[in-house]
Order: C-alpha cells, then structure tokens, then sequence
C-alpha cells in the first residue's frame, strides 16, 4: 500500500453545558474553517454538542430529544468534509456517549463509549450504557477508527479491534479535565498507542471552564511511530491543521467498514502555515488554568464583574490579579475591611495592590459594627475570655459587606481560601468562605507563592513585603498562621499524602513527618467536612480536588 496525505483538523472549543444551540453554532463556524482549509477530516471534542459533563441534564428527556434534533439539523449544513461530532446518543432507554460520523449531510453512522469512567470527578456510569462495538470508517483511500476519551486508555479497549479491521487513524474525541501535570501524561499515552499500534491519532481536546473543571485543549495530532505532527495551544480555542502521511487501503465490499465515499479523492491543498506550540511550565500552566477558569465561571453564569475581600495577604492579592487578568481591570472591585487588629502595612499592601493592578478600591472600616456585635453578646458572654468566636465575628462581618455590594452591584463576590485553608478548616463559615467562586480553593499555600512569583515576574503588580509576611488572619493581637497550623512547607506535603494520595497515618509519618504533627493535620481534615461541604466551588488545578473529586461523610468515625 503506498502512503497518501490526508488533512485533517482538531477543533478545540469552548462550549457552554447544556448551549446547544450556542455549541451548534460553535461546531459549525470551526467546520467551516476545516472546510476552507481544504480538510478531509475535522474531529470535535467528546460530548461537543451537550457541552461536557451535562450531568442530571441527561435525565431529561426533552433535553436528550433536542440534542438529537439538533445534531440531525446541523449535520445538513456540513458538506464536502468529514466530521466525527461528540453527542449523547439514544436507542430505547438507554443513553450513550456518542460520536457521529458526518458526511454530504447526514449522520452516517455512530459510536457508542466503551468505557465509561466512574473515578474521580466522572459519573458516567450513572447517566450512559457502555457501547460494544468499534467503528472503523472509510473515506476513499482512508480508513479511520474512532475512540472516545476512556477508550483509549485501556489495552483492550477499540482501538485493537479498530487496528485489526484495516483503521490507519484513529480519531480521538476529549473532555478531558485539567490537572496539574497530566498533559505530559495524555501525550505519554498517546503517544505509546500510537508506537504500539502503528496508527496515527487525532487527538481533539475540550477547552474552558465548566463549574470547578477547566479543559486545558492542547490537542494533538501524532504519527504511527509515536511523533508529534503538531499541538494546538493550552487554554485557547484554536482550529488545528495539519497533514499526515498514511497507508492508503482499497475497502472490500462487505468488511466491516462503514464507507462514506469509495470515489473519494483528497482535497488539493496548498502548504499549511506550521504555528508550533509549546508545553507550559507547571506553575504558568495552574496559573492560565486559574485564569481561563474563573473567566468562564464569571461569563458563563451571567456576570461581568467581580468583587474580592483585598487583605494585604497573599491570597487576596492572587485572586485579584487572576480576576484582573481574566475579566479586566475594570470588572475588579478589591475592598479592603479593617478592624482593630489589621495593621498598617496590611493597609498599605492592599492599597498598592489595588492601585498596580488598575481596579477600583474601598477601604470600609468593620471596627464600628464590631463593636456593636461585642455589646450585644457582652451580657451572654459574660465571665468567659474572647475566643474564637469574637475573631470569626469580624470575617462573618466581611463576608456580609462582601455580599452586600455583590447584590447592590450586580457582581459576584470571589473568595480567597486556598487548599491548605479548606484543608484544615483554617476559614470561617459564613466568613471568607461566602461568595460565588472560590478561585483557589485547589491551590496550596505553598504553590501560592510561586504563582505571585510568576505573576510578578511578568509585571510586578503584588508588593514584596506581602510575599516575606508572616501569614496572618489579623482576628486578634499579633496573630500568626503558625499559632494554628505547621508551617506550611510541612502542612502542604502532609495534606497532598493524606488528601491526594490516600496515605494513612503511618505512611505519611514513614515520608519523614512528626507523628503528632500528622495526627493533628489529619484530624483537622477530617473534622472539617462540613466546612467544605458549604463552601463555593472552586478550580480543580491538583490530582483530587475536594467537592466532586473527593466525597468524604460529614458524618465520619474512621480515623484510621
């Protein structure tokens, strides 16, 4: 068999759950762009037209029915070029993940998921019945199978049946959740199926953000020995064009190969403009993920603008800047809330972080209606020392403020915890934990740090005293992180093990960690359930994120 070039396209968009005329439109404009660059195939992202995960969406029936009315629709409108489009397919009853195959105007056949995660942040076992059977189709001289997502991560998944039955492509439909470090992951697998097999794949990628899952795109288009043809970039829409040499194949009537065009010739074609991308660096990557995710989250749920309890601390002064970066300046409001235990400095950092980052600044002082709290439990509280109590006064007095301008303003308020926070029920319910988004939700103290490091790097926006502080609530008299927690180098690690990786105990003290400090963590983590239940979601940027990824009983003994 002699080698032949076919073009072929990825197109990474973002879609919006449950848009499925906004993501028609979407999947129609990037077909029209494959089609004008002369492609013989474009491959969408898994589920593009639903948008992805569409969840309890699925269990109704109107929904499901008009989705399949509108892949029908819009598979009249695409001529000359093959698709494979990610829909929700149903016979009977039953629901499926599904691909169609498009050509001249109709859908020409489907593919049905095989396997179907239920891990982590995926359910699909709650919503879809698993397909059983490849598909191989043929244009012309091209032979291509399809996966989904999954499928590819199994040995004995279709792909193998797919290869048998003569496929030298296989196209690959995505939704596949960001997290720090799994991009180099997915390529490492595709990349040895690919060597493996000795077929080319068209990898198509989601991009956006959906609820707390951000879709990093970055598909990919890689030969039959494993090499990388070309990458679409991270975190942007992007129409991806390339062409691949492979085995042309004449299909013998009556193979189990669904042939949309036996005449077919390919395009004639002029050069494709080759526009590499690189991998990104782990904490720019967190830092567009973050980006990318609190945009979509604002915009898709019908806000413009944004408004941030601005401390003088580290993680207020992060989430400004991830707002400014992906909303505007304009579309910021940081207000800055003392009461008699803030400092000067903190003052002086928050206003200078305002004022570099360009947003609109309030500094509204708490110190009177605290006072007024104060005097109306002093009769209650009395004989007994202030604790706890009187310091979540003041960030339940925040978050009230907070609110209030969100609901006079139209804005949505972004909280400012990070993991190690959420880990340790270091926040205050009704406090700094109220609010729309909580943007770092899935960022360790640590990793915030190196993400104001990288941001300053590009444009020094965040003061340098608030990177050498101390970390403190203020809530009382020269109040530190460390009268509660472990420092954080030592927190951070402990949590990852414990959170992340399932460790007990005695694994995480056998990696070097004091058994008291790991016993205490530990109990913080679990007794903080409830917290963590009430909370906002927030980005998942780590392996396992609290929320969808990590669903623990509030109700709990196991201490084990």
């Amino acid at each position: 068999m002699k080698n032949m070039a076919i073009r072929v396209a990825c197109s990474q968009i973002n879609i919006t759950v449950g848009d499925l005329e906004g993501n028609k439109q979407k999947i129609l404009q990037a077909f029209e762009g494959a089609r004008n660059a002369a492609a013989d195939m474009v491959v969408f992202p898994e589920l593009c037209l639903t948008g992805y995960p569409p969840e309890d969406l699925l269990l109704k029936p109107k929904f499901v029915q008009d989705n399949l009315t509108i892949l029908t629709d819009m598979a009249r409108e695409m001529r000359d070029t093959a698709a494979v489009v990610g829909f929700v397919d149903r016979k009977g009853e039953n629901l499926y993940n599904a691909a169609a195959v498009i050509y001249k105007g109709k859908v020409c056949a489907v593919y049905h998921k095989v396997f179907l995660p239920n891990y982590g942040v995926f359910d699909e076992n709650r919503y879809f019945k698993a397909g059983e059977k490849p598909l191989v189709f043929a244009l012309g001289p091209f032979v291509i199978g399809i996966a989904i997502c999954e499928d590819i991560w199994h040995e004995n998944g279709p792909v193998k049946a797919e290869v048998s039955s003569g496929a030298k492509i296989i196209a690959t439909l995505h939704a596949s959740p960001y997290y720090m470090g799994k991009v180099a992951l997915r390529e490492k697998i595709t990349r040895s199926l690919a060597r493996d097999t000795g077929v080319g794949i068209v990898y198509a990628n989601a991009v956006g953000g959906q609820d707390e899952l951000v879709f990093d795109g970055e598909s990919v288009v890689v030969d039959s020995r494993g090499r990388m043809i070309r990458r679409a970039p991270a975190f942007k829409e992007h129409l991806l064009v390339c062409d691949m040499s492979v085995a042309a194949a004449k299909v013998k009537p009556g193979k189990n190969i669904v042939q949309l065009d036996a005449g077919y010739e390919p395009k004639k074609k002029t050069a494709v403009a080759k526009r590499d991308f690189r991998p990104l660096e782990p904490v720019e990557e967190v830092y567009q993920a973050l980006t990318l995710g609190v945009r979509d989250y604002v915009h898709k749920n019908g806000f413009k603008k944004v408004v941030i309890g601005l401390s003088g601390g580290i993680d207020s002064s992060l989430v400004a800047a991830l707002a400014v970066d992906a909303l505007g300046k304009d579309n910021v409001m940081g207000i800055f809330m003392p009461s008699r235990y803030s400092s000067q400095e903190s003052e002086t950092d928050a206003q200078l972080t305002a004022n570099n980052l360009g947003i609109e600044f309030r500094n509204i002082s708490i110190e009177h209606i605290y006072k007024m709290y104060l005097l109306v439990f002093e009769p209650h509280f009395v004989g007994m020392p202030r604790d706890v109590a009187e310091e979540n006064l003041q960030a339940r007095i925040r978050g009230n403020l907070l609110m209030a301008f969100a609901n006079k303003f139209g804005r949505l308020v972004l909280t400012t915890g990070n993991k190690s926070e959420m880990s340790t029920g270091y926040a205050t319910l009704y406090g700094d934990m109220a609010g729309g988004l909580a943007a770092i939700k899935d960022v360790p103290k640590t990793l915030v740090y190196d993400l104001v490091r990288y941001r300053n790097a590009a444009n020094p926006v965040i003061p340098d005293r608030v990177l050498t502080k101390p970390p403190t609530a203020e809530l009382r008299p020269n109040q530190k992180d460390t009268d509660t927690l472990p420092p954080y180098d030592v927190l951070d690690p402990i949590i990852k093990a414990y959170v992340e990786e399932d460790k007990h105990i005695k694994e995480i003290v056998g990696l070097g960690f004091d058994e008291q400090t790991v016993k205490r963590v530990v109990s913080l983590v679990d007794k903080s359930e409830y917290k963590r239940r009430q909370s906002p979601p927030g980005i998942k940027i780590t392996p396992r994120a609290f929320g969808r990824d990590r669903r623990m009983p509030i109700t709990n003994r196991y201490s084990g």
